[in-house]
């Protein structure tokens, strides 16, 4: 509970998805160290503008030491950083998106032409309680109830097999405890497949539905041992609520949860975050961040600079998307 009248400080959470995925392993630790890639220098310059104090990534290919984040995040100014193995590139032998060969990127657990590619990550000013994380991305898709699992003429797609294989998080479902001056707030986090790239079957439109739905379970205690207070979810949902392809339903309803703040920040291209190719699929909101009801919002934006503005010109050197962000004003905890 918190001290009635209590004093609050106000804390900057964002996320952002970085694009910051190279064609192999180690790749992006050599571009890190050299210090010679206009991409990464981009994304460090947009990273320092925003200044949040806590921040989800995606887009960042992930290795077993850690290096590249840790050579990232002190780049960047964040003395704690936090990243688990990604579903993405995760090899599982099997066809698992039905185009009757073996090995290729789709046949992963999560889209990735090796594994950790375009992986997740969590940059903070403040201590990670990582050994409180609760991490869902093993949790099978077929495991999750009234799940939309794709079928064909009433038998699973593509296979029996690949359906009791396949996880539901494309990249990962996290909730990750950081330990702020005022207090314990957990972050909610994932990067969700895009609706597309699929056939009649919709299995990426299912799966994207799905991943987006896992956080209402969650909340409602289906999995785990959700927060019920002070936590913020952040990430890349690949869907926006109005335009675009994708099962609209579940992120509207996850903009009406009660327990959520729908916040709207917006930026130069009103609430997109992504400048995709247009006219289709064209500028679209698909990354958020949702604080519970519980936090007061002062203040939100997407980094979308004004076109013919210097920044401008560094956002999109960094990414198609634009950075998310979010000050809430957390009180300390009463005694």
């Amino acid at each position: 509970m918190f001290a009635q009248g209590a004093a609050a400080d106000t804390y900057r959470f964002a996320t952002f998805n970085t694009e910051l995925s190279r064609k192999g392993p180690g790749l992006l630790l050599r571009d890190i160290a050299r210090g010679e890639d206009d991409q990464i220098a981009a994304v460090l310059a947009i990273l320092a503008e925003a200044d949040a104090d806590v921040i989800a990534l995606q887009g960042f290919d992930y290795d077993l030491t850690g290096a590249a984040l840790a050579l990232f995040a002190e780049r960047a100014g964040y003395p704690f950083h936090f990243a688990l193995r990604p579903n993405t590139g995760m090899a599982t032998d099997l066809d698992m998106d039905g185009d009757g060969r073996l090995g290729g990127p789709r046949d992963a657990q999560g889209y990735g032409r090796f594994t950790g590619a375009g992986g997740m990550a969590v940059l903070s000013r403040f201590p990670i309680l990582g050994d409180a994380v609760q991490d869902f991305s093993a949790l099978l898709w077929e495991d999750v109830p009234g799940a939309l699992l794709p079928e064909v003429n009433g038998t699973p797609f593509p296979s029996a097999a690949a359906r009791a294989a396949q996880r539901l998080s494309t990249t990962g479902h996290w909730i990750v405890p950081v330990d702020l001056p005022a207090g314990q707030v957990s972050l909610m986090t994932f990067h969700a497949s895009p609706p597309v790239f699929d056939g009649p079957e919709d299995r990426n439109g299912r799966r994207n539905h799905d991943e987006i739905r896992l956080w209402q379970m969650i909340l409602d205690g289906e999995f785990g041992t959700a927060p019920t207070a002070r936590f913020v979810l952040a990430g890349d949902a690949n869907l926006d609520p109005e335009d675009g392809q994708g099962r609209k339903g579940a992120i509207r309803a996850l903009l009406a949860d009660p327990r959520l703040h729908a916040t709207t920040p917006s930026g130069s291209s009103g609430t997109d975050t992504v400048d995709w190719r247009d006219p289709v699929p064209g500028d679209l909101r698909v990354s958020y961040v949702l604080p519970s009801t519980d936090l007061r919002v002062v203040d939100s934006g997407v980094m979308w600079p004004a076109p013919g503005t210097a920044l401008a010109d560094v956002a999109a050197t960094a990414s198609r998307h634009r950075l998310v962000w979010v000050d809430l004003a957390i009180p300390a905890p009463s005694e």
